[in-house]
């Protein structure tokens, strides 16, 4: 049941696709920021409600001037015997011409007016609406970005084997933008769209609606286009999204490599490589330029086929004296706030298809379940006394078959040092990474102090274990801030003896700054020795019951080793230790030495023991004793050093 249950968990910790539903979800992310969403949308309604009454004036201006101008010509032109004659052909009295001659020019004056106060409107409102629609996008990425990088930090180490780091950047980056822009930009001018094309309609069909029942089949066939090119670009812009994380995953890998790329003259090769990626991104993107291509003058052609369709009726109407100047002019005025959505069509499609490709991969990590959690009932580790077992304990990588460990079972008492000796691949890691529940048992238990470490919160579980991975990696900032790092709160004082324990004050003193010195992305400006001894000084600072030393001196000289050795048999008393090492001498003193073939502890016992019982053992050995004679000859020359 437990295998079962591993390789369940590991499953839950692929990325799964969000589906088309990842854009809706992103869009629900404006609920965090519904004040200022409120405030941008009502000042996008105010300024398309201005930008509408613009035709409606612009027909009383040309109402203006046309009924000013026959009144003009009437009562200056006509005789008046025949002025009330030429008036009822226009339906109106005398009065009325009279009224018309002398209200021409204020009526053109104040429709002006209204037409400069209505812009000065929108354009604050859009300002508005503008402001607001970026704030609230902001506000939407910086959501997305923390919450993705909370859930990198608390996925299991098997997710993280499986998926590769330029992958997870470019989603907190580049998809967090593809999907902000859409907030800001597309879902704005698809709300706007919307408000624009049914308060249009609504105003055309009272104003003149045979007409608009010519434009009302062009709308259906936008619709359509709408769809087909929404479901047609999506899978071609997720492509695009892989691409380019491809591209990213060359670019990070190569520079995080360059000193091993420059060390093999590989530069050529990885330059390949780039251009082989870039190629493909720059295909990809070519791909979905060219379906643009064609959708955008498919847009145009449907707009003009309805403008066609409103010049021929429209003309029909004013040449059968039932449609006025004025009126055809506003009509024309309103058709275009129908046809500047469809205009707009293909760049909302563009922005809602990669909004949608990118949204789906961001929720791919945030929907990601680790197969290492806290369970519900999960209880706070008390503090330890460093009592570890491992019960029946078998392990398997996600997707292999075949055990990394096998049936292993240990007790490491309260204070005792066990040392871990074994070829490369025979499981002396997977142990450690077991205990502080980096990966959980695919058969078996980990148990500390009787607690199954599956049934305890991590994080009350690792804050209580030291631990120097044979990988160093030091942080950017300064000395003190990579030793403090897992206690903030350390005094300078409790810095420096953590530093002289690692046998890291002395050269830390010879830097110009100190322990103030910044080291550099992953620890540059330091030395392999020098940043492993840092590292163990991280780990000793926390004072920890449990002490977990992955090949902790694998970086450093043998005088070093030697001095960094002397500092852990002292520190190590008291604390339970595992220890892998590659040399013997390093553990001759151990409580307890495994040794490992295979994933199996194929001997145990102190060093005595082993040399009597353990070929293996009386190999590895033997095969050392040229490196322990150097040890000798690094004491006495410490020795030497001191005395002098």
């Amino acid at each position: 049941m437990q295998a079962q249950a591993s390789q369940q968990g590991g499953s839950r910790g692929r990325p799964k696709r969000s589906g088309t539903g990842g854009l809706g979800r992103a869009i629900r992310y404006l609920g965090k920021h519904r004040g200022i969403t409120v405030i941008a949308y009502i000042a996008l309604l105010v300024a398309t409600v201005a930008q509408l009454a613009v035709p409606q004036l612009v027909q009383n201006m040309i109402d203006a001037v046309t009924s000013g101008k026959f009144a003009d010509m009437i009562l200056t032109n006509v005789p008046a015997a025949f002025q009330q004659l030429a008036a009822n052909q226009l339906g109106k009295s005398i009065d009325q011409l009279k009224l018309d001659q002398a209200n021409a020019q204020s009526l053109l004056v104040n429709a002006a007016l209204f037409i400069v106060a209505f812009a000065v409107m929108r354009g604050v409102f859009s300002f508005v609406q503008a402001y607001m629609s970026e704030k609230v996008s902001q506000g939407v990425a910086f959501d997305f970005r923390n919450e993705i990088f909370s859930k990198i930090q608390r996925l299991s180490f098997t997710y993280h084997d499986q998926n590769q780091t330029g992958q997870l950047m470019i989603r907190a980056t580049d998809d967090v933008e593809k999907v902000r822009l859409f907030i800001a930009q597309g879902l704005v001018l698809a709300a706007q769209a919307f408000i624009l094309l049914g308060l249009t309609l609504l105003i055309l069909l009272t104003t003149n609606w045979q007409l608009t029942l010519v434009v009302l089949p062009t709308l259906p066939l936008a619709l359509i286009l709408f769809v087909i090119f929404g479901a047609v670009s999506q899978p071609l812009f997720v492509k695009v999204q892989q691409k380019l994380s491809n591209m990213n995953t060359i670019l990070q890998e190569s520079l995080a490599g360059i000193k091993v790329v420059r060390a093999f003259v590989r530069e050529p090769y990885e330059q390949k490589r780039f251009d082989h990626a870039a190629d493909d991104l720059l295909a990809q993107s070519l791909r979905v330029s060219r379906t643009f291509a064609f959708l955008f003058p498919v847009v145009f052609l449907i707009a003009q086929l309805g403008q066609a369709g409103i010049l021929y009726f429209g003309g029909g109407q004013i040449i059968n004296g039932t449609l006025q100047l004025g009126e055809y002019q506003k009509f024309s005025l309103y058709l275009l706030y129908v046809f500047f959505p469809l205009a707009q069509l293909g760049f909302i499609i563009s922005l809602m298809a990669q909004a949608g490709a990118s949204s789906a991969r961001i929720f791919e990590i945030l929907d990601a379940k680790s197969d290492v959690s806290d369970k519900p009932d999960a209880i706070e580790l008390p503090s330890i006394h460093g009592r570890v077992e491992f019960k029946d304990v078998t392990f398997r990588y996600f997707g292999g078959t075949e055990p990394v460990l096998k049936d292993v079972d240990l007790v490491a008492e309260p204070g005792q040092t066990v040392a871990l000796l074994g070829a490369t691949g025979s499981g002396k890691t997977t142990i450690i990474n077991l205990i502080p529940r980096f990966y959980d048992v695919s058969e078996g238990a980990v148990l500390i102090d009787g607690h199954d470490v599956r049934d305890v919160q991590m994080d009350s579980l690792r804050s209580q274990i030291g631990i120097v991975l044979q990988e160093t990696n030091l942080f950017s900032g300064t000395i003190r801030d990579n030793i403090a790092f897992g206690r903030p709160d350390a005094t300078l004082d409790e810095v420096m003896a953590a530093a002289k324990a690692a046998a890291a004050h002395e050269f830390i003193l010879s830097f110009p700054d100190g322990y103030d010195t910044p080291v550099g992305e992953r620890g540059t400006t330091l030395s392999g020795g020098q940043k492993q001894r840092v590292a163990i000084a991280r780990a000793l600072l926390l004072n920890p019951r449990l002490l977990i030393l992955d090949d902790s001196t694998s970086s450093v000289d043998l005088v070093t080793e030697y001095r960094i050795q002397k500092a852990l048999d002292n520190l190590m008393r008291g604390r339970t230790s595992f220890v892998i090492a590659q040399r013997i001498s390093t553990v001759l003193n151990a409580d307890q030495i495994l040794v490992l073939d295979k994933g199996q502890v194929v001997a145990r016992g102190t060093h005595e023991d082993l040399m009597e019982q353990s070929a293996i053992y009386a190999e590895i050995y033997h095969s050392q004793l040229v490196g322990d004679v150097e040890i000798d000859e690094a004491e006495a020359l410490e020795t030497s050093q001191e005395a002098q």
